[in-house]
């Protein structure tokens, strides 16, 4: 895992932040979590390259194309890792209620240890990992707005992550989520 806490600058979160959070077709879509259904707890959207869809969780989506700006992050993304990425994943956390539980991007259509290319814009957030085998192996990292985390590796086949809830007032964040779906 590698962390760039500054791989936009402020003004250039602001920009895709706002950009973003106005022009994206934000949804959301029920979620089915131990036999019952949920509205899920955020927005999202999917943008591809390509028409694949993505699925977890009982959710199928299909994906928009990728729009000018989510094509400007992803050339930028593409500077330091030679992953060619065809998805991106978008959500919207509009206030602390808003979350992510405890998950692995481990889906079949990712294929054997992904790479997930995590960039943050508007709220600092909390993001959780745990171990899923040694009980003491927890870490969590801020992720400032701007910030990339690229997760690669055995993260997803060793590890779980999520975005809890918080009770702090809590501006909105939007969080990419870039992913190879094969």
């Amino acid at each position: 895992m590698r962390y760039f806490e500054n791989f936009f600058d402020t003004s250039e979160a602001k920009y895709y932040f706002t950009k973003l959070y106005n022009e994206i077709p934000w949804h959301q879509d029920p979620i089915k979590i131990f036999g019952k259904t949920y509205d899920q707890p955020r927005l999202t959207a999917l943008h591809a390259n390509n028409t694949n869809p993505y699925s977890y969780s009982g959710i199928t989506m299909y994906p928009n194309k990728m729009t000018p700006e989510l094509i400007e992050i992803y050339n930028r993304i593409t500077l330091i890792t030679s992953v060619k990425f065809t998805s991106v994943l978008l959500n919207l956390y509009r206030n602390g209620k808003d979350s992510n539980g405890w998950h692995a991007d481990n889906e079949k259509e990712l294929g054997k240890s992904p790479v997930i290319a995590s960039v943050s814009f508007g709220a600092a957030r909390y993001f959780h990992l745990k171990h899923r085998t040694i009980k003491d192996a927890r870490f969590k990292i801020l992720l400032n707005s701007g910030s990339l985390l690229l997760m690669e590796g055995a993260t997803q086949e060793k590890w779980l992550h999520q975005i809890p809830k918080t009770l702090k007032p809590i501006t909105p964040r939007i969080n990419l989520t870039f992913r190879k779906i094969i």
